[in-house]
């Protein structure tokens, strides 16, 4: 017969670790896994710009009642500074135009750069014309924008001019009447070739 088990007793202490075992050889190479399928296209490149972006630069020039009834000449003019030989330069005037009293007649708004008419790509204006006009006195704000290229950095005068169009004979024109006129210059990067 067996008699009854006594208590537990208490605890011992850890052992000491063990030696580090003998290093085992590498296993053998595994085998090529099967090719995958091809991914999707990425995106098209696009052209980057040689350089940073310049600052904007731009300004507007602004009069009440510019009140001008001249049939040739200088209108106003707009001094900016450009900044690079090689942007272009984005220019609008918005004002009041009109031509009075003739019948098939016509008058042009013209932009200059330092007193000569746009060439690169053509010049930028906007003509009045009137037919059986005879004493209709309508002025209207008009709007005459465009770009030129080929200035070169510094000051820039922008002239607004009026004129006779190519063709016809003198006509009474009017320029600014009762109300505000500008003309905004601002300097731009050069469009796509």
């Amino acid at each position: 017969m067996h008699g009854k088990h006594g208590s537990p007793g208490v605890p011992g202490r850890d052992g000491r670790d063990g030696r580090d075992g003998a290093k085992g050889s590498s296993g053998p190479k595994g085998e090529k896994g099967a090719k995958g399928e091809p991914g999707t296209q990425g995106p098209t490149d696009q052209k980057g710009l040689t350089g940073q972006m310049p600052p904007k630069n731009w300004k507007e020039c602004v009069w009440k009642n510019v009140n001008d009834g001249q049939d040739s000449g200088l209108i106003k003019e707009c001094v900016f500074t450009k900044n690079f030989s090689d942007t272009s330069v984005h220019v609008y005037w918005t004002g009041a135009l009109r031509i009075y009293g003739c019948n098939a007649c016509c008058k042009r708004w013209y932009f200059t750069f330092n007193g000569a008419e746009c060439s690169g790509p053509l010049p930028i204006d906007g003509v009045v014309y009137m037919r059986t006009g005879g004493n209709k006195d309508l002025h209207r704000v008009r709007h005459i924008e465009g770009h030129c290229n080929n200035i070169l950095n510094g000051k820039v005068r922008v002239g607004f001019w009026i004129g006779n169009c190519p063709g016809y004979g003198n006509a009474d024109g009017y320029t600014g009447w009762q109300s505000v006129s500008r003309i905004f210059v601002e300097e731009v990067p050069k469009a796509q070739a």
